[in-house]
């Protein structure tokens, strides 16, 4: 993969719970996300949805195994 952006804390991040997603800054005015559940899958990779730029994400992987599934994960498996 191609080169970082930044390394960001995720204590640096901003969290959004209706979109359910950590958020940056990023330079382009749109902002870096990354999810609860991909930090429990140990992906350390926020992506911008408006340009190219990513950021990687340091953080314990150990504060997010207890992460629980996707509530549309849960609901897809109980049907």
């Amino acid at each position: 993969m191609g080169a970082y952006y930044d390394e960001i804390e995720i204590e640096d991040m901003a969290w959004d719970a209706d979109k359910r997603v950590y958020h940056y800054p990023c330079p382009c005015g749109d902002r870096f996300e990354i999810s609860r559940r991909q930090l429990a899958d140990c992906e350390d990779i926020a992506t911008c949805p408006s340009c190219s730029l990513i950021i990687r994400v340091i953080f314990d992987p150990l504060d997010y195994e207890d992460e629980p599934e996707d509530e549309e994960d849960e609901e897809s498996q109980s049907e």
